[in-house]
């Protein structure tokens, strides 16, 4: 039996399409292995959003050869679909293949056999308009499961349309069906990803149906605990769908609300679709119906343009919302978009240091939100991970806790007690023991 070894560089969605490419492997007769053992096939999922992806996929394609210097290497993803004669330069890479070529592999490749020379397969981006169904088991405690892919947005910063092409989703049918095998699987926490979900429901070119409509069926599925939303934009989080999580039977509290940057100045060369007003109405909006909620935020620090000032306007903006947690990135310039050829770069030093500011700001925001849930009781989905005799897990609206690690607990939703913030900013915890009645 065949071996073959993963690597995913990259978001969620990378994750549930690297575990469903994982199963069409399997299934035709490959033994799926850790990616430090050898393996007869390496397939490394790339990621275009952040810099140095050239050097990354240099890396772990080096480690791949490393363990078994004869294997077949396979690079797929964002980057591929970018820079495919770039990747075919790196000794060793066998093929590359572009987003309409990833889930055809077996297709193109045949019995994966070691070339002298790397082979592209890829299209122009315009010819990714087929959907794939893909979703992540065995690999976490949690599924993400893709309901999205592709984007209609042109943010002036972002790669990801000419990476993944245009905006398109799953019906709603196939979702549920998906989601009712994937309960099947003992999973309880469905994590809903894709690259812009929010814009969920064009299907073959048309606009069907919506994101509200998909979560509400969704929301019926026996079996699953917890549905837990990636990432959605503030223009696309409306009322109503805040107003349904606040009363649903199983989509938690807790979104993830991309910002980017707190200045409209900055907004509007980012090609952003609101200003900073929009996003304090839609954080404003969800701690009026569900306080408890845990609202993370991503923020590009560093963007040409961006003057001490309108950094400092982003600072002060984000220390008086009432969030919880921050995602911090330093721009970086990506080929062929339009914020690589604006004036006013700002220097290194500069991005870091803002990142650095944020990051600390982070910390105490997301501590602050920890310290409001103490004492509290809550239920925590447990997972699988084990460092160092602890385990951790999650609270529905995302408050990390940890515990001495327990096999039984692995997966399991336990009502505990949250007690102290530990030096490491997590919550310990004890158990509460529901009594037995005889």
């Amino acid at each position: 039996m065949k071996k073959v070894a993963f690597y995913t560089l990259g978001c969620k969605l990378n994750f549930s399409e690297t575990s469903t490419i994982g199963r069409m492997f399997t299934e035709n007769g490959y033994e799926k292995v850790e990616f430090h053992e050898k393996a007869d096939v390496y397939i490394i999922n790339t990621c275009s959003v952040t810099d140095h992806a050239d050097k990354k996929c240099k890396k772990v394609v080096k480690e791949a050869l490393r363990y078994s210097p004869g294997a077949f290497v396979g690079i797929i993803g964002c980057y591929a679909q970018l820079k495919p004669e770039e990747i075919a330069q790196i000794p060793g890479v066998d093929a590359v293949l572009g987003a309409s070529e990833k889930f055809k592999l077996f297709e193109l490749l045949g019995n994966f056999d070691k070339q002298d020379k790397a082979t592209i397969y890829t299209s122009d981006i315009a010819h990714a308009t087929d959907y794939y169904c893909s979703y992540s088991v065995n690999d976490r405690t949690r599924t993400f499961l893709k309901v999205q892919d592709g984007c209609d947005y042109s943010c002036s910063f972002c790669t990801i349309p000419l990476a993944r092409g245009s905006s398109r989703s799953d019906t709603i049918a196939n979702i549920v069906k998906t989601a009712k095998e994937i309960a099947a699987k003992d999973v309880k926490e469905i994590v809903l990803t894709g690259v812009n979900i929010g814009d969920y429901g064009i299907i073959s070119g048309t606009r069907t149906t919506s994101f509200l409509d998909l979560i509400k069926e969704l929301d019926k599925v026996e079996g699953i605990e917890r549905f837990r939303i990636s990432s959605i934009e503030p223009n696309l989080l409306t009322d109503e769908i805040i107003s349904f999580v606040s009363t649903s039977r199983r989509f938690v509290p807790h979104f993830h609300i991309p910002l980017q940057s707190g200045n409209d100045k900055i907004l509007k060369l980012m090609r952003r679709r609101y200003k900073r007003e929009l996003y304090a109405e839609r954080v404003e909006a969800i701690k009026k119906v569900m306080p408890h909620a845990c609202i993370g935020v991503d923020v590009i620090v560093g963007f040409p343009g961006e003057t001490d000032e309108d950094f400092n306007v982003t600072y002060n903006f984000l220390n008086e919302l009432d969030i919880s947690y921050l995602h911090v990135f330093s721009y970086s310039e990506r080929a062929n978009t339009l914020a690589a050829t604006m004036k006013g770069k700002r220097p290194n030093r500069d991005r870091s240091e803002r990142s650095t500011m944020l990051r600390t700001l982070s910390e105490k925001k997301r501590r602050f939100f920890y310290e409001q849930h103490i004492t509290e009781t809550a239920d925590v989905l447990f997972e699988a991970e084990e460092e160092n005799g602890s385990m951790f897990g999650f609270t529905n609206n995302y408050v990390k806790v940890v515990t001495a690690y327990d096999p039984l607990w692995v997966n399991e939703l336990k009502k505990v007690k949250l007690k102290t913030i530990n030096t490491e900013g997590l919550v310990e915890i004890e158990p509460v023991w529901e009594k037995v009645v005889s």
